[in-house]
């Protein structure tokens, strides 16, 4: 069976997800963040106004061909710039994109004119065609634990020595400014047969998705099968003390209207298995625990194991005829030993 996917998120989480999903269907679309403000998408976007564009390179690598040609364009645009001059740290990909932004103006336009020349399987899209800012409620950056401050930035809300209470994203206007939805991108969850949020940074990558209020109204109208694939290890700074299920309760949170069908943990992250089946039940999705970590790299997930995973979740109820049950999940990921990351 080949299903019509649709994967939202950024950086390395949304390039694991379509590494996995190439091995499940070739009809995927990426749906990729744009809030990004440090490295070199955040020197572009401030010095050049544009989208920032590095997690838009990174999807479209994830499904560029696998031809010499493509291989060999993929490697470029993940190529960057040494030494200290004005190109030090900048992606050719990088580059390359803001140069046909300029040019072209259309986003959607500018990544599909990539994506033949990386020959792209699939299509990369961004959530938004404007670049957005995200703003953050954290806690614990005084010496009152309960004081919240406000922190603006995708890095600063990434790095917080403090805990990310909620987010709020804002279109180019700056507060008041609702994030305007790609068309492209909301029909594409419309239309789709299996939609996937995260892995990811939970608050930069994962939960601004749902802050876009054409895509929200279209991840709550959808018929696809909605998989949320978490996270293996808490992100020091932006998720650092969570549990997996606290991940779902701020998901909710953050979406209370949103229903999901199925929750993919990696078995050995997962401490107390019945907390998390049950955080999944109150998003209406059913627990599936299975071994997605690379051997020997707990916080690293292993695309092959991640797509048997999607296919398990897209088969059926964890304990039902069509997939392995939760028991025999468990013990096939116990034997890989050691202590959950979680704990």
């Amino acid at each position: 069976m080949s299903w019509t996917a649709v994967a939202l998120g950024g950086g390395r989480g949304l390039h694991v997800t379509l590494t996995a999903l190439r091995r499940v269907t070739d009809d995927v679309t990426a749906v990729v963040t744009v809030a990004d403000d440090g490295g070199s998408s955040g020197r572009l976007r401030r010095e050049l106004g544009l989208l920032p564009p590095g997690d838009l390179r990174k999807a479209m690598v994830a499904l560029a061909g696998e031809d010499p040609a493509s291989a060999m364009w993929a490697t470029l645009f993940q190529h960057r710039f040494g030494g200290t001059g004005a190109l030090a740290g900048h992606a050719v990909g990088n580059l390359v994109l803001a140069g046909l932004l300029e040019q072209l103006g259309d986003p959607v336009a500018v990544l599909a004119e990539a994506a033949r020349l990386l020959g792209v399987r699939g299509r990369v899209l961004p959530m938004c065609t404007e670049p957005l800012e995200i703003e953050a409620d954290v806690s614990g950056l005084d010496d009152d634990a309960d004081v919240e401050r406000r922190i603006r930035g995708q890095v600063a809300i990434a790095t917080t020595p403090g805990r990310v209470r909620r987010i709020r994203l804002h279109g180019p206007g700056g507060p008041g400014e609702a994030p305007r939805g790609c068309p492209e991108a909301v029909e594409a969850v419309l239309r789709a047969d299996v939609v996937l949020l995260g892995p990811g940074s939970w608050f930069t990558s994962v939960l601004p998705h749902l802050l876009v209020p054409e895509l929200h109204d279209a991840l709550t109208r959808t018929a696809a099968k909605k998989v949320v694939v978490l996270n293996l290890v808490p992100q020091p700074g932006e998720t650092a003390g969570f549990s997996p299920e606290l991940h779902l309760d701020v998901l909710c949170e953050h979406a209370p209207r949103l229903r999901v069908d199925a929750v993919i943990a990696d078995v050995g992250a997962v401490p107390v298995p019945d907390r998390l089946r049950r955080a999944a039940a109150a998003l209406g999705a059913e627990a599936h625990l299975v071994p997605v970590a690379v051997a020997g790299a707990p916080d690293r997930h292993d695309p092959a194991a991640l797509a048997l995973g999607i296919r398990r979740a897209l088969a059926g109820p964890a304990d039902g005829t069509g997939g392995a049950s939760s028991t025999t999940l468990l013990e096939e990921g116990t034997t890989r030993g050691g202590e959950a990351p979680w704990r």
